[in-house]
Formats: C-alpha cells, structure tokens, sequence
C-alpha cells in the first residue's frame, strides 16, 4: 500500500522534523536561522508529500482529517530518527563520563609517582649531601695531613707490634672510607640524574592529562547539554504525537457518519440512475411499439414517436475529461482500506489530476441529466450517454468548482462543463469521475483513451 512508501519517504525528511520540534533558547546566527527555516520547509514538504499520497488512501474524506493523518505519519517517520539521536546523544556522553575516570585514575596513578620520585629524590639529595660534607672533611683532615700524622704516629708511638699493625689498619680504613664515599656520590648523582628526566616526564605527563581532564569536562557538558535537547526534542515530538492521534480519534466519528452519507447518497444516486434508465427503456419500447402499430395500420410514415437514445461506438469510447494531457490517475477504481477508519471501502470512480478551477471536458456526447451540489459528491454534472454495447452509459464529474452546462443540455465530446474544485468530501483539487453501465458504477479506466 501506499500507506509504506509514505513512511519511505518520510523518513527520508524526519531528521528536519526532529530538529523543528524546539526552539533554541538563545540567540542564534543567521546560519543558525537559515538552518531552522530548511528544517521547517523539509517539515512541511513531508506533510505536503504525505497530502499527495494520501490521496488515495483517503479519498473522500475530509480535508481536515487527512491533514491531521499527514502530520501523525510525519511524526511518526520523525520519532524513531529523534529516538536514535538520543541514545547517540547518551552513548557519547557516557563514553565521556568513562574515558573521565580512566583520564582520573591515570592522573592520580601519575601525581602519585611524581610524590614517590620527588621523595626519592630529596632523600638522596640529602644524602648525598651529607656524602659531600663527610668527604670535604676527609680531604680538608688529609690537607692538613691529619692522615698523615696518625699513620706516623701509629710507627713512631706505638709500643708494639700489636699496636703497629691496629693503627695501621685503623689509617687504611679510613682512606677506603673516604674513597668508597666518593663512589657512592658519584652513583647517587648519576641515579638522581635518571630520576629528574624521569620525574620531568611524569610532571608533563600529569600536565597532559590535566589538561585532557579539562578538555573531557568541556567535551562532557557539551553533550550533557545536546542530549538534553534531543530529549526534549523527543518529549515535544511524542506530546505532538499524542495530541494528533486525540485530534484524529475525536474526528472518527464525525467522518464515519459522513462515510456512511456518502455510501447512502451512492445507492440513492444508482436508484436515480436506475429510474432514468428505467424511463429511457420504457420510451424505447414505446417507440418500438409505434413503429410496429403504424407498420400493421399501413402508416410507416405516420405518428410521432420518441427520439432512439443515442449511443456511442468504440472498446475505449472516453476521451480525456481533464486538461492533462495525458491524463494523470491519482487513484484507481476498487476496494481499498481505510487507514483511519480500519476498514474495508469501495472507491467507485477514478481521481484524475486537475488543479483547482482548471477546465473539465465531456468525456463523450451525451445529454446532462443534472449539473448540481450533491453533498459529499460536491458539484457534479452526470451525462447521460445512451447505450454502448448495448448497456445503458452515464458518466459523473464531481467536486467541481462550477459548472457550465445544465440538466437537459446536450453536450459533445470535449465541450467544456465546468472547472475543478475540491467541494464535497473531498481531501484536494481533483476530478472525481464516475462511470456507470445500467447504473451500476464500474471501473472508468479501460473505457478511456
């Protein structure tokens, strides 16, 4: 059905309808402006494309309904693409929010380490330096040949062997001190060196990810504040939804009682079209039945009988009713379902494109029954055609603007009788055409060339 490619071609339009939905709070750019005006100009066409194709759907049904049923399609192609926005708006933020603490804990994990080192390092720092006092006093003792003066003394004062070799020893280990000290500053210096470029990379490391924090605060709020939006975007799209849907539901009744008229003034104009017809056969057997007395009387010449109907010729006796050339079905002839009412209908006639007030022709000569309003058919003129294959064939023109033709006119095919309009039961400008064989409505396409 229809009803599918509608929602096709809808969605196609429904991010512009999504982002109509709110109005900005702020000031904005005229790019900003621009854009907002696109989005209701995609809105409005998809409204207007939903009019067009609901055509057929909702024939003969009331204009204000179908604009309604329009804008419900419309919101329902825009629902789904504002839903999705959404949760792309929250999955977005979510990721932020979880790349924030992996950026937190690889910070603190950083400034932790910075702690750790910078310890170390004034720790050994210290170190070293009471390293470097210890070894200035060393070499100032050795200077002043403090060093000297106690190996010497331990030679000269000493009164034994034992004494000698204690104080000696005592000399000895006090210069591998002192030469064991300098090596340990030396690799205090070198570690302390390693550990102030590994310290400067750890301070810009935490530097880095302050600022990636700061960054994923700013990037974080920005789409706290878009998913926000969205979903009030989504809130006022559904609220828009729900009225629409009441709106519609409030309205059902009404066109049903109309539907119902309508379908009751179809069977009151086939009764019409019945007793036409029923006339036009008793005026033929009366003529037959002249003709056949004068011909017994001897008086073939003789007495005025009734006119023969007139007839028309050709598998395809119709010409084009409508100034398109060619002609332009908008909706067929035969069932269809109601998507608002939810049931099955006939559509007993074929809509042909004709804008408002274009002209309307006679489709074949005949003689106009009638030219007048018949409620949830407008205006209509109904041509009587005399018979084709030996049928009775009438055709109507309905929702017309205004005619210019009148009951008991006769008319030849393609003369002028009126202007298209949208009157009656009618959703748009367009040609409603009937035909009828023996009264009885039947598909007018086959019959047109």
């Amino acid at each position: 059905m229809k009803v599918t490619r509608l929602r096709a071609a809808l969605s196609a339009l429904a991010i512009g309808s999504v982002l109509m939905a709110g109005t900005p709070s702020a000031p904005a750019q005229a790019g900003e402006y621009d854009d907002r005006r696109d989005e209701n100009e995609s809105r409005q066409q998809a409204v207007d494309e939903a009019m067009s194709t609901l055509e057929e759907e909702l024939a003969h049904t009331d204009a204000t309904l179908v604009q309604a049923y329009a804008e419900l399609q419309a919101l329902d192609a825009a629902i789904p693409v504002a839903e999705a926005e959404l949760l792309a708006a929250e999955a977005e933020l979510a990721r932020l929010q979880r790349e924030a603490d992996l950026i937190a804990q690889r910070l603190v994990a950083a400034e932790d380490e910075e702690e750790s080192i910078t310890a170390q390092v004034d720790a050994d720092t210290e170190r070293a330096g009471d390293i470097r006092v210890a070894v200035g006093q060393m070499a100032r003792d050795a200077y002043k040949g403090d060093i000297a003066e106690s190996a010497l003394s331990a030679a000269l004062d000493a009164e034994s062997t034992d004494d000698f070799v204690r104080e000696s020893a005592l000399a000895a280990t006090a210069l591998r001190t002192q030469t064991q000290a300098l090596r340990d500053l030396e690799q205090l210096n070198g570690v302390n060196r390693n550990r102030e470029v590994r310290l400067g990379a750890v301070r810009q490391e935490v530097a880095r990810l302050k600022s990636e924090a700061d960054a994923n605060v700013v990037a974080a709020e920005a789409a706290r504040a878009e998913a926000e939006t969205k979903k009030v975007s989504l809130e006022q799209l559904r609220d828009e939804q729900a009225q629409k849907a009441a709106s519609i539901e409030s309205q059902k009744a009404t066109q049903e009682a109309r539907q119902a008229e309508l379908e009751a003034q179809q069977a009151a104009l086939e009764a019409e079209l019945t007793a036409i017809i029923q006339a036009q056969e008793e005026a033929r057997r009366q003529q037959e039945a002249a003709a056949a007395a004068a011909a017994a009387a001897g008086q073939a010449g003789g007495g005025a009988a009734a006119p023969a109907p007139p007839s028309v010729a050709g598998s395809r006796p119709f010409a084009n009713p409508t100034s398109f050339t060619p002609w332009v079905r908008t909706s067929k002839y035969g069932m269809r379902f109601h998507p608002v009412l939810k049931y099955w209908r006939l559509h007993a006639g074929l809509d042909l494109r004709a804008y408002c007030s274009t002209p309307l022709y006679a489709a074949a000569s005949g003689t106009v029954e009638w030219a007048k309003s018949r409620n949830g058919f407008g205006n209509q003129v109904m041509i009587n055609h005399g018979y084709w294959n030996g049928s009775s064939l009438m055709t109507s023109y309905n929702h017309m603007t205004s005619f210019t033709v009148s009951g008991g006119q006769s008319v030849q095919q393609g003369q002028l009788i009126g202007y298209a309009g949208n009157t009656g039961l009618s959703g748009a400008c367009h040609l409603h055409f009937e035909t009828y064989l023996n009264g009885a409505t039947t598909d007018p396409e086959p019959l047109l060339n």
